[in-house]
């Protein structure tokens, strides 16, 4: 069993205050009061050291530790620069939408501390460009804290000037990756870039840059007002705080739930309202369909960042995504291929060949025309991508496939040697999906 719910929201705090997402409301219940007292200790390093005290880790997919992130930053005197990534495209992931639109104002106050802590006079949210009431309620919330004098010059009446921007992105996967996110930022098309140097040497314009999710940086302000040992009460000792999950799939409450990070897989799903009635869990992406999927026989697992490795996938965004006994395998490996095809962005051979091929041989395998051999043909295309592409779209590209074939192969053999879904899953739509 895990810890132990909060009795409260820390992220999700527009469901226990109504219109928080207005200056007047977040001040009312304590909003900015984090960011006054970091600015008036003045100990910037001290802030950094925190976030490293309290094994904070990025909410965005790779869960490196924050305040280690930070620290990488060259002390050359160059003026630094934070980007929050909040492009979120991973299919079964909607976290840092409801974050933005409920709770601007704890992002704010975030970016603020955070840009305090690091030496940043002037940041960026690179949004996804369908999230227009996100937007507009982040700009809003701009606009209201620089004419609090939160924001702009001479902070909170302390000597610290802070500019902040909000830009919309066109829509396209790949700019969730952070160079491409930086070169879309500069008006460029968004491919990644070669690493070295790392954002962290010479990032957007060149200059030293963090690159954060949203719901990373919302964990800034309660963060500051309680302490680094508040923060560890929940979760594991690699591990510890409170994840906001997102579920969605086959369970009766599909929506977000801020967990500890010591919950086990089935009992998020309880708290989603469990599978359908008269159906039983089949498997589970745990992190958004780039995450390798688990059967049923490891929902005991915690949902951790270390437990989840060893059990063979990734804790990711935080996409859970369950399906039941009525799944068919093979058609929710197809689209999802079938959606990084579209998605990549073309620029190295590995993912743009690999990722049309298996598209090819996934479409054949879901009509009942494929073969025994392209079983093997999967993966060794798959083993060709994985590791081996200009940044990790390709490894996203295989994750579920790759998985899929490990827990699943009857399934697929299914399809062959009896030409059809054993399912009766009707065949999407090739050319409008």
């Amino acid at each position: 069993m895990g810890s132990a719910l909060p009795n409260r929201h820390y992220l999700l705090r527009q469901r226990d205050v109504a219109d928080v997402h207005q200056l007047a409301v977040y001040r009312e219940h304590g909003g900015y009061a984090a960011l006054q007292q970091a600015l008036e200790a003045n100990q910037p390093d001290q802030l950094v050291e925190l976030a490293k005290a309290s094994g904070l880790r990025g909410r965005g997919g790779a869960g490196f530790p924050t305040g280690m992130k930070w620290s990488f930053l060259p002390k050359d005197g160059r003026a630094r620069v934070l980007v929050i990534n909040a492009d979120e495209g991973e299919p079964g992931t909607f976290k840092d939408r409801e974050l933005i639109e409920g709770n601007p104002h704890q992002l704010i106050e975030g970016m603020m501390i955070t840009c305090f802590a690091i030496g940043a006079p002037e940041s960026y949210v690179y949004i996804r460009g369908e999230f227009l009431q996100g937007y507009e309620r982040l700009t809003a919330a701009i606009q209201e804290a620089e004419a609090a004098g939160i924001l702009g010059e001479r902070v909170m009446g302390h000597d610290f000037s802070h500019r902040m921007f909000v830009y919309r992105g066109a829509g396209a996967y790949i700019c969730g990756e952070e160079t491409a996110l930086l070169e879309s930022l500069e008006g460029k098309r968004g491919n990644p870039r070669s690493k070295p140097p790392f954002p962290a040497v010479a990032g957007l314009y060149g200059r030293p840059t963090v690159v954060n999710n949203v719901e990373t940086i919302m964990n800034l302000p309660p963060l500051v007002l309680e302490g680094a040992d508040w923060y560890r009460q929940w979760g594991t000792e690699k591990s510890p705080g409170l994840k906001v999950m997102s579920v969605s799939g086959h369970v009766n409450r599909p929506g977000n739930y801020e967990v500890p990070l010591d919950w086990t897989l089935a009992e998020l799903i309880e708290a989603a309202g469990g599978v359908r009635t008269g159906h039983t869990v089949k498997a589970v992406i745990p992190g958004g369909s780039s995450m390798p999927c688990m059967p049923a026989s490891q929902l005991d697992t915690p949902i951790c960042y270390e437990a989840l490795i060893e059990a063979g996938s990734m804790l990711g965004s935080g996409g859970c995504i369950v399906m039941d006994d009525s799944t068919c395998i093979v058609r929710a490996v197809a689209r999802v291929v079938r959606f990084y095809r579209n998605e990549s962005c073309g620029k190295c051979t590995p993912c743009r060949e690999g990722t049309y091929w298996l598209t090819d041989i996934m479409d054949r395998l879901e009509r009942g025309d494929g073969e025994m051999r392209d079983l093997d043909t999967l993966l060794d295309v798959s083993d060709n991508i994985n590791g081996k592409a200009f940044c990790p779209l390709g490894d996203a590209a295989v994750g579920f496939l790759v998985s899929a074939l490990k827990h699943f192969r009857e399934e697929f053999v299914e399809h062959i040697t009896g030409q059809r879904c054993p399912l009766g899953a009707r065949q999407y739509d090739t050319v409008n999906y």
